[in-house]
């Protein structure tokens, strides 16, 4: 959250009115989602919830990035579980809608989004450089049809969020068993 206070960072929720939050309401929101996860019992009466739209400008420079919650299946004794482990996912376009108009008429194509947001694409570049030393890749054993299987998705998790998830009701529900430290 502190590499967007000099970035004019606006944060909307994605309904219908785009409900705005300070840096505030968004580090609560994250706590609720995160306790939910992290907690020995799990808790009733709270859909796991995160997603923002996130506006920023840098200079004259306007763009955005989507910060979502998202899911990650693992197996359990042959079938899919029926939870899934938990992650946000930071998004950012690779793409910059260019319109074009020639004797064909008028159409758009994409260009490169670092040649038409190249301080939006280094605040990106800056946060998940951030996120990248003060994590690792998640590494986990889940229960498969015959045996304790890795399991080896594209999720980094920080030291603490490890322990964490160590002692949570998702991995004693299911009986994971995480790897690292």
């Amino acid at each position: 959250m502190k590499l967007f206070n000099d970035k004019q960072a606006q944060f909307h929720l994605t309904n219908s009115a785009r409900t705005e939050h300070d840096q505030n309401q968004v580090y609560e929101a994250y706590q609720a989602f995160y306790r939910h996860f992290a907690t020995a019992e799990k808790g009733t009466g709270y859909y796991p919830h995160f997603v923002y739209s996130i506006a920023v400008t840098a200079d004259k420079e306007s763009s955005g990035f989507f910060a979502r919650n998202e899911g990650v299946p693992f197996p359990y004794y042959g079938q899919w579980a029926e939870d899934e482990l938990p992650c946000i996912l930071l998004s950012f376009p690779k793409g910059f809608q260019v319109d074009v108009e020639d004797e064909q008429g008028k159409y758009y194509v994409y260009e490169d989004i670092r040649d038409h947001r190249p301080l939006t694409y280094t605040l990106f570049d800056e946060i998940t450089g951030f996120i990248k030393k003060r994590t690792k890749p998640l590494r986990f054993s889940a229960h498969d049809a015959d045996a304790m299987k890795e399991q080896k998705p594209s999720v980094r998790i920080s030291p603490d969020a490890m322990q964490d998830l160590k002692g949570s009701w998702m991995f004693g529900k299911y009986g994971l068993v995480i790897h690292g430290r």
